[in-house]
């Protein structure tokens, strides 16, 4: 049985920040808590979100590590409580959403966080009590405004997910303008994420013709505008397309993701300062490799409609052309130039067979395998 379903309401426009107070009313927020980061907040985002929002007391969390730990969700699980806060509203990247939804969580629910982790059968015991959350990306990559699930590095240093329904933000704002200050590299290695996201849920093999049209059609937008994202910070039709591409891998990956997340995602835990969208990009060569032989990715012809989605002339391309667009775009050749080491493989080789996205790949990775995709990634 495939579980369908689709998802929130999404502001998409160019100046959508305006729109904000309007969500909070519709959503029932009247006090909210933002939680965002540094460099949100020096870019003047952070301003732009506070004069949307005239007349309300509004409380500010701007301390988010680049990787969301536990100990930041409990920070500004504090700062929600001591302010009566009854709403979120997460403006910055993925690190930014996730952390709202861990304080969704956490604010709400007793217990430490790892309880609800999925792998710990945490999923259930997240209820309808979580504090509503409006997210604004600055970002066009993990698509985490309209996801259900978020990626923390807990306590013990593991980087889990966590899902629920009930974390999927109430309202998306997802506003082309706030990206346009974004730096070349973070364009790029944000890109790569979103492109990550299509490629591995197209891949991924439950039944979801929906999530399967919605993350073509984003590894197309994608695939075709990031250069130009990335050269051009300011190129109006490039942000958009980036943007959507973004939204569109996140609302089809409710179908599964695979073995680039399990790895990239237990990477992530063992040297949290790594990027995730850049480690997505340095595994996907290994991992579509891998999966090439997968019996569903051959009966339904998988590898041509992407190669195809990316005007590329064979499916046996798809590997190199991503190769070829991490050097264009400036990302690491490898792992080696991000400091990984082999005596590291061990660890991210049991993190990755933890992940939750092991399973949903097409072709199921034994440890070897994960240790021949390491190899082939440096």
């Amino acid at each position: 049985m495939s579980l369908i379903y689709y998802v929130t309401q999404v502001q998409f426009e160019f100046g959508a920040i305006k729109l904000l107070k309007q969500e909070c009313e519709r959503v029932g927020i009247t006090r909210p808590l933002i939680i965002t980061d540094q460099g949100v907040k020096a870019a003047g985002i952070l301003k732009k979100a506070l004069d949307a929002l005239p007349g309300l007391p509004v409380a500010v969390f701007d301390q988010t590590p680049s990787n969301p730990t536990e100990s930041a969700v409990r920070a500004a699980a504090e700062v929600f409580k001591a302010n009566l806060c009854d709403g979120l509203i997460a403006v910055g990247g993925g690190s930014a959403i996730d952390c709202a939804k861990g304080v969704a969580i956490a604010a709400t629910h007793e217990g430490p966080l790892t309880h609800y982790a999925t792998i710990e059968g945490g999923s259930p015991r997240i209820t309808d009590k979580v504090a509503p959350l409006i997210a604004v990306p600055t970002t066009s990559g993990t698509g985490s405004e309209v996801a259900r699930g978020a990626i923390l590095i807990v306590d013990d240093h593991r980087k889990l997910g966590f899902h629920s329904w009930f974390l999927v933000p109430k309202a998306a704002i997802c506003d082309p303008e706030l990206t346009f200050g974004l730096p070349p590299k973070l364009t790029a290695a944000t890109g790569m994420d979103a492109i990550a996201h299509c490629m591995e849920t197209f891949m991924a093999p439950a039944f979801n013709p929906p999530a399967d049209g919605i993350g073509l059609d984003g590894l197309q937008r994608a695939w075709a505008h990031i250069e130009r994202a990335t050269n051009n910070g300011q190129d109006r039709e490039a942000r958009m397309n980036l943007m959507s591409a973004s939204m569109q891998g996140a609302m089809a990956f409710q179908k599964g993701l695979g073995c680039v997340h399990s790895l990239s995602h237990s990477l992530g835990g063992v040297d949290p300062r790594m990027h995730h969208g850049t480690l997505n990009a340095m595994f996907l060569p290994a991992v579509i490799a891998f999966n090439a032989h997968a019996e569903s990715i051959q009966k339904e012809q998988r590898f041509q409609r992407m190669a195809y989605a990316m005007g590329l002339a064979s499916a046996n391309d798809i590997g190199e052309a991503i190769k070829d667009m991490n050097a264009r775009l400036g990302l690491p050749t490898g792992l080696a130039a991000m400091g990984v080491t082999p005596d590291m493989f061990d660890q991210i080789i049991t993190g990755a067979m933890a992940d939750h996205c092991h399973k949903t790949n097409p072709r199921l990775a034994t440890p070897d395998d994960y240790r021949e995709m390491l190899i082939e990634s440096m």
